[in-house]
């Protein structure tokens, strides 16, 4: 790792002149130059490492960071913020035009023309061309290939140059660079909230901000249409398809900060335009964003017709096809899991659904058993990658993810569709709580004519991350068949993670005798602690020292803190700056780089936090950081242990430490121990099916550490968040 030299820690300044760009990334802007400090020999130049869109020898510069000896590279001023001007000095003008920076001028013709202008040289350039022909061997094709070259060059550097005058960093400015090209300023003038749709990474509060600098009225019209759909998109963001009208229009009075009166004539507009569509569902006018209430419509359309057809798997005995099967397997079904499996095979779509013991793996393990006897061909998915592992160990069935199946191309989209079917007889989705509703639509959609599904999952879980409340709005509309399981089976009983999250979703504190019954594993605890600074004191021994210790589970890679929050004491950010410290501190090899607020170092466990489809990494997925190279800049990170991504510094806002990750990150996922912090900190999110989903993470020990009163009123606060969707309603009514 990099090292702050003695005696020059701390910021420091410097200027000085572009001697030789040693390397420059276009797509992040991570630079390496030799530069000489102002008033030094052009020999006592000096490493400068940062990022900057464009740079080019000559070009003079100043810097605010910090000098580091790297282990490799030695003494290196490593710059936080990076300005470059033009050169104004004759060398530095000469070096600048000769660098190969502008099509048509190379070393000899930027000698001639800086002989012929001297320091006017710019002047000429910006404002009279046509004097270059003044310069032996530059004619008019010449002249003109060096001024549309110049034009396009100060273009980039008007478009960084703007956008570092509104406070958007270098990584931010070459994202929107790279989208707008040379309209980014006038996109940017016009309409500055266009960058929260378009741009990731920038929202509303940054375009809002950016809008406010150049003048916009905060009740302008514009302002309050752009603000509408942030309040959507942040709606959806925590999982809703929609808002009730009056509710969206008080969310965005009070978000944009305007009085009553200003909000509802926008919004009329905004209907009038289809920007946005209202709709009655249930009774209640809602407001959604177009792309979601077209995504219920279509998974609505689809399952109302689906339900309606007769099942086409060849004509199966279900009681002699069981019995081949107990004789196959050796395994004795229960009769509720016959009557599952029976339900199963003669239904065209069906829902499985039941908590942890109830034996759905084994009801999914005799279809496919059944079913793969008479040639039927079943795809199998989940939502997550975890998730679609699982389920392959557990069937013996490759798996994927519904993104694979699917097909999901780079930019969005997905290659499976109404017009390129799937490719099978039977869909079957596990972890269906999960699944959102764009990617259900999705999913119907490429269903094969004769196509099947059968979604399998616990609907007493927490919701999807995304928008929609599919699995659970299907079982309410009483429209496609259920079968919900609820006898755990006597090895599954002997579990006290099992007992404990029935006890939970039944509304109950987990209770169990200090002394184990014959039988019984002891693979849940609760350790009261009184407030937050001890349970945090008692959660990072447990981490790093007790259970290590005891179980000989690794720290890092066998035990996952799960949190309900991402803000306060135990939340993510502080319970992962924390670990990370005790876990994987800083060594003197162990290479580091901060960026967006989060420092990463080389075997920390982190997590993807949206779907990057170029990567082909998904919001939920785990992976540790392989290798980080500083030359090029690039975090290499491995997933699922095999699968090796390379993140430019600009994508690592797509990326956080996961040494402590919520329980809504968890779900679909599986860890040896689970370990979570129970406060009345995380007040707001202390939900029955927030801490239900949490505890059957765990697959050989739970622990939760903190305040039983806490537990006491999550187990008591049920359904707390409603979700506000339309499909329930479109399903029930058509």
């Amino acid at each position: 790792m990099t090292v702050p030299i003695h005696g020059l820690s701390g910021e420091s300044r410097l200027a000085g002149s572009v001697e030789t760009v040693i390397y420059h990334n276009e797509q992040n802007g991570y630079t390496v130059m030799k530069v000489v400090p102002e008033k030094a020999r052009r020999e006592d130049w000096v490493t400068v490492v940062g990022s900057l869109p464009t740079v080019n020898p000559g070009e003079d510069i100043q810097a605010r960071g910090e000098w580091v000896r790297d282990p490799v590279h030695g003494r290196q001023f490593r710059a936080r913020e990076i300005a470059a001007f033009t050169p104004k000095s004759i060398g530095g003008i000469e070096r600048f035009l000769g660098g190969g920076l502008i099509d048509g001028i190379g070393r000899e013709y930027a000698s001639r023309i800086v002989k012929k202008f001297g320091t006017g040289v710019f002047e000429v350039l910006d404002q009279a061309s046509q004097r270059l022909e003044e310069v032996e061997g530059i004619g008019p094709k010449r002249r003109r290939q060096i001024r549309e070259s110049w034009q396009r060059q100060r273009g980039v550097r008007d478009v960084m140059v703007f956008l570092h005058s509104q406070g958007i960093s270098t990584a931010r400015a070459l994202r929107i660079y790279k989208t707008y090209q040379e309209d980014a300023v006038r996109i940017l003038r016009e309409n500055p909230y266009q960058l929260a749709r378009d741009i990731a990474g920038v929202g509303f509060r940054t375009a809002d901000a950016i809008a406010r600098g150049m003048g916009q009225e905060p009740e302008s019209p514009a302002r309050i249409a752009a603000g509408l759909a942030w309040v959507l998109d942040t709606a959806a963001e925590q999982g809703h398809c929609a808002l009730l009208r009056a509710e969206l229009v008080e969310r965005a009075e009070k978000a944009l900060e305007i009085g009553p009166g200003l909000v509802e004539p926008v919004l009329d507009r905004l209907i009038r335009e289809a920007s946005l569509e209202m709709d009655q569902c249930g009774g209640e006018t809602l407001i959604f964003l177009p792309e979601l209430r077209a995504a219920e419509i279509k998974a609505a359309e689809i399952l109302r017709r689906l339900v309606q057809l007769p099942s086409e798997y060849p004509e199966i005995d279900v009681e002699k096809a069981l019995a081949w099967c107990e004789r196959e397997t050796g395994q004795v079904l229960g009769g509720e899991q016959r009557q599952a499996v029976a339900a199963s095979l003669h239904s065209r779509v069906l829902v499985i659904t039941g908590g942890p013991g109830v034996g759905k793996t084994t009801i999914l393990n005799t279809v496919l058993r059944i079913l793969g006897a008479k040639k039927v061909r079943s795809l199998l998915c989940a939502p997550t990658g975890r998730a679609a592992k699982r389920l392959s160990e557990s069937t013996g069935h490759e798996a994927v993810t519904l993104h694979r199946l699917l097909e999901g191309e780079p930019r969005g989209g997905f290659k499976k569709n109404l017009e390129h079917p799937l490719q099978g007889d039977l869909v079957v989705v596990d972890e269906g709580s999960m699944i959102d509703i764009h990617l259900f639509a999705a999913l119907l959609a490429a269903l094969p004519r004769n196509g099947h599904l059968l979604l399998v999952g616990d609907s007493d879980q927490l919701p999807s991350v995304g928008p929609g409340s599919v699995l659970r709005d299907i079982i309410d509309s009483s429209l496609v068949p259920v079968f919900r399981l609820t006898q755990i089976y006597r090895q599954a009983g002997q579990s006290r993670i099992i007992r404990a999250a029935h006890a939970i979703n039944g509304g109950h504190v987990p209770d169990f005798p200090r002394q184990a019954a014959p039988g019984e594993r002891e693979d849940y605890f609760f350790l009261p602690r009184d407030d937050p600074p001890a349970i945090l004191d008692t959660l990072v021994g447990l981490v790093r020292d007790r259970l290590p210790r005891k179980y000989g589970f690794d720290a890092a890679r066998d035990i996952q803190v799960l949190t309900p929050m991402n803000r306060n004491l135990l939340g993510t950010k502080n319970l992962n700056q924390v670990l990370q410290e005790a876990l994987n501190p800083p060594g003197e090899w162990k290479y580091e780089i901060e960026r967006f607020g989060v420092t990463f170092r080389t075997g920390d466990k982190v997590i993807q936090t949206r779907n990057n489809y170029d990567h082909e990494v998904f919001n939920g997925d785990i992976g540790w950081i392989r290798e980080i190279s500083t030359d090029p800049l690039k975090i290499k990170v491995v997933f699922d242990g095999l699968r090796e991504v390379a993140y430019e510094p600009g994508e690592l806002d797509e990326l956080q430490l996961a040494y402590a990750i919520t329980i809504h990150k968890s779900q679909g996922s599986e860890f040896a121990c689970a370990v979570i912090p129970v406060s009345t900190q995380h007040y707001v999110m202390l939900q029955r099916n927030l801490f239900y989903t949490g505890v059957t993470r765990g697959k050989k020990l739970v622990v939760l550490v903190g305040e039983e009163k806490a537990l006491a009123l999550a187990v008591k606060t049920a359904d707390s968040q409603k979700r506000r969707t339309g499909l329930r309603a479109r399903l029930v009514l058509g």
